[in-house]
């Protein structure tokens, strides 16, 4: 029969993407293979969302360029189970953290990273270093004043905006374990603030995602980075009124930050 219609397009489009397509079926269900592969991938997400971050190897991985200082902070949420059952506990820091923080913090500085564990602790201790590291001559080039990286735990996004604020930060980026997927339990994002405190809404951060080795590489989502923070401090705002539009400054003559600010724009 197969030899009557040809091959199953099917399988070849199954090869061009992670997606479970072309799975084909066993009577009523899923033949064996696909569903052992499916419930592999299950079982990895799920470690990947209650895994806990080993913050002493993310510290000396961190440290490991010499360029970095490191500093470790803690949301509210005093566990695992309370972190994924009350996400508002996650996007505060427990007092304890805020005196980690203030303690001989200088008062002002560009910059903050912060390194949150978030959904997938796999992701950040994968990939949070190597995305640092390659950052690292976008930040000599720009001059910009980091603080010391701020390695938080139980930490949803929102928790840097807290941090930025206590550091003194013009902008703070949070690299985070994004939400696993069946076929991504180990991808990062890069939520980028400008101005961060408190009570900031999602529509004023710009997000860099799928930074992983099957997705966005180290060097082209420090590029995107690098281009948003020297935006975010030309113009003094993030968000939806900042288009990323990074990929122009990859065109013959362009530069890295090309556009002078707009007089006023976005000074509030």
């Amino acid at each position: 029969m197969s030899e009557l219609f040809g091959p199953d397009p099917w399988l070849k489009l199954g090869e061009l993407t992670p997606a479970r397509i072309a799975l084909g079926r066993a009577g009523n269900g899923l033949p064996t293979r696909a569903l052992l592969a499916f419930s592999l991938a299950h079982a990895r997400a799920r470690d990947a969302v209650h895994a806990a971050l080993d913050v002493e190897m993310a510290e000396a991985d961190i440290q490991d360029s010499g360029v970095f200082e490191t500093r470790v902070a803690w949301s509210a949420a005093p566990d695992r189970a309370t972190f994924l059952s009350r996400p508002d506990l996650g996007r505060t820091l427990a007092p304890e953290s805020r005196m980690v923080l203030t303690a001989g913090q200088k008062p002002v500085c560009d910059l903050a990273f912060v390194v949150a564990d978030g959904l997938s602790a796999a992701a950040v201790q994968a990939h949070a270093s190597n995305l640092l590291d390659a950052m690292i001559p976008f930040i000599e080039r720009g001059g910009w004043r980091v603080a010391p990286i701020v390695i938080a735990t139980q930490a949803r996004v929102a928790l840097g905006d807290e941090i930025g604020q206590i550091l003194g930060a013009s902008a703070v980026a949070v690299l985070i374990g994004e939400r696993p997927g069946l076929s991504s339990p180990d991808s990062l994002g890069v939520y980028l603030t400008f101005d961060p405190q408190p009570g900031r809404a999602d529509a004023e951060r710009n997000c860099i995602s799928n930074i992983r080795a099957e997705g966005l590489s180290y060097d082209e989502a420090a590029f995107k980075l690098a281009w948003l923070i020297g935006e975010a401090l030309r113009l003094r705002l993030t968000g939806v009124a900042l288009k990323d539009e990074s990929d122009l400054a990859r065109l013959p003559g362009a530069t890295l930050n090309p556009r002078p600010a707009v007089g006023g724009e976005g000074a509030g």
